[in-house]
Parts: structure tokens; sequence; C-alpha cells
């Protein structure tokens, strides 16, 4: 896999059917591959929507709930999500309750935002130090793109690689 962003496309057969093979290949990668990856996948949609549909994609029942699998079979995958174009916020935008608005964009429940960070964090250091390798620095920068200010004292209590 290069270093540019690598789109995974989902098509409405495998969204309907909760098929979420297209990450096979993510999914055989070593621990520090997907470090090396982080923030570099995208995942494009095919659904197709009447016009008049105002919905954002994350409002979409179906597509939330392959979301959900994905992140279910697949912890690290909002690891490797693009950050930069918006892939992060949308893939937590079907895991978490949210607002919209034209001006402002997602507005996440800060409560449920906090809860599910953390506990992403904690996950994915585990699995991390489990593989002997190290990715705070890059969670930091997953959860300051969520708008989640961490405080560097965070990982102090944590056992260190």
């Amino acid at each position: 896999m290069s270093t540019a962003p690598s789109l995974l496309p989902i098509s409405t057969d495998q969204i309907r059917a909760l098929d979420t093979s297209p990450l096979t290949a993510w999914s055989s990668l070593s621990a520090a591959q997907l470090i090396e990856h982080a923030g570099r996948l995208q995942i494009g949609f095919d659904w197709n929507r009447p016009q008049e549909d105002p919905r954002e994609l994350s409002e979409v029942p179906e597509l939330r709930l392959w979301s959900l699998r994905a992140d279910a079979l697949y912890p690290w995958l909002p690891f490797v999500l693009d950050r930069g174009s918006g892939q992060l916020c949308r893939h937590v935008a079907m895991l978490l309750p949210h607002g919209f608005s034209r001006n402002e964009g997602i507005r996440f429940a800060p409560e449920s935002l906090e809860l599910w960070i953390t506990h992403r964090l904690f996950l994915l250091d585990d699995w991390s130090r489990r593989h002997n390798q190290h990715c705070r620095q890059g969670l930091g920068q997953m959860a300051a793109v969520l708008g989640f200010d961490l405080d560097p004292a965070f990982w102090a209590a944590l056992p260190q690689l």
C-alpha cells in the first residue's frame, strides 16, 4: 500500500448484507503496518439516494449499521481512516449521537464523544502495546481531529511500552 489515501469502495449489496469483506486486505496487515498507514483509508459508500433526501450519510440507517459492524470487527478502523477528508468524523458520526449544521458541520454530543474517544484510546493503546508498537502520537492526532483536547497527563497512568 502506498502513502497516498486509499479508496475502498463499499457496494450497495455489501452494505445491505453487512459484508465487511472489503476490509480483508487491511485486516491482514500487521499492527506495525496499520500504524504506518494511519489516517490513509477512505471508505466510499455506493449508496444511491433520491435527490430530495436531505439526510447526511451518517443518518442513513443501513450505512450506520454497516459502519457499526465494521467498527466492532475492526476496532483499529477509526485509526486508519483518512482524517483530512472527513472520513474519521463521518465514521464516528455513524457510531455516536450528533447533530449537523450547514455552518458548523458535525456536532457530537460532548459526553458521548468523551466516552467513545477515551474507550478507543484505551483499546488502541493496549492493542499497539500487545504488538510492541507505539502509536500514542497518532492516537492524540485522531482525538484532536474529533475536537477532543487530550491532556498529556492522560497517558501517565497507563503502562508504558
